[in-house]
């Protein structure tokens, strides 16, 4: 397996497919999955030529189960050792749900001042910041989170096929149509990370602000976000993010899903191509730091 260790001896999985010469699209993955949730995003860039780089993030897939580090900035640390291991240049970084927070975090911290990141996207993600607070009156209860901890400590893998059965992919929705294959396929991935792992890293995605994270961010990004969000609701994320990017492009999708890359990849996967062809008339929403 390709794996790279990190300076505190953690083992990170990574795939990496295509010419080492093409533009390179770095994926991160939503909590708690891995990087084959980008399967269907993979195979389409690789197939048009780019080279595309998936990561598992630590405690998740085939990355190492540590005890420690499931946070924002351990997470965005160990991308930054894959990137410059493999060395990738004028990349575009890809993160959807918590691996936004993730791509949001090393574009700020590393990618940019370091002159590797050429467009960020950022799908149905979690920034600037989930958890209602004194700062952001319309984020989600801290009740919310408690619930998926508890649901996660007393029976995960029940916990693993009732997130897809419902929410995730809003198949929960009246004349919803469930697909048996999706569902397994998130359980899998779930149940391949460490449980400590999983459990921390509730409080990464839900309790970290990104506020000045986005506010730094100066290369072109778009925002990408189902108005049926039922895991990430789009006032309190999407709506929010576009004001305070610099270079933010905002497009949303009527009744799509949390896992929209998977149940509506015929769409977003071509929107994807042509944000990273610079094709910008296709995307009418704008938005810009005041």
């Amino acid at each position: 397996m390709n794996t790279i260790t990190t300076k505190e001896g953690v083992e990170i999985f990574y795939k990496d497919w295509g010419p080492k010469d093409a533009q390179p699209i770095v994926f991160h993955h939503g909590w708690p999955l891995s990087s084959d949730d980008w399967d269907n995003q993979m195979l389409y860039f690789v197939g048009n030529g780019y080279r595309v780089v998936g990561i598992d993030r630590r405690g998740h897939g085939r990355s190492t189960q540590v005890s420690d580090g499931h946070d924002m900035d351990h997470y965005a640390a160990d991308a930054a050792v894959v990137v410059e291991h493999l060395d990738l240049r004028n990349a575009v970084h890809i993160g959807h749900s918590t691996g936004g927070g993730e791509a949001t975090r090393y574009v700020a911290r590393h990618g940019q001042p370091n002159g590797r990141v050429a467009k960020l996207v950022l799908i149905g993600a979690v920034p600037p910041i989930m958890v209602k607070t004194a700062a952001n009156p319309g984020g989600l209860p801290i009740d919310v989170f408690d619930g998926l901890r508890k649901q996660l400590a007393d029976n995960r893998s029940q916990f693993y096929v009732d997130l897809p059965s419902g929410p995730f992919y809003s198949f929960n929705r009246p004349g919803a149509k469930p697909s048996q294959p999706i569902i397994q396929n998130w359980w899998r991935q779930g149940m391949m990370g460490g449980a400590k792992a999983h459990y921390d890293g509730i409080k990464a995605f839900s309790e970290t602000d990104f506020t000045e994270d986005l506010k730094s961010i100066e290369v072109p990004t778009l925002v990408l976000h189902g108005d049926d969000d039922q895991i990430v609701p789009i006032a309190d994320s999407a709506l929010l993010s576009i004001k305070l990017l610099k270079n933010g492009m905002l497009k949303v999708y009527e009744k799509f899903p949390h896992g929209l890359c998977t149940t509506h990849a015929d769409v977003v996967n071509p929107d994807l191509h042509a944000f990273i062809e610079g094709k910008y008339q296709e995307f009418r929403v704008r938005g810009a730091a005041a």
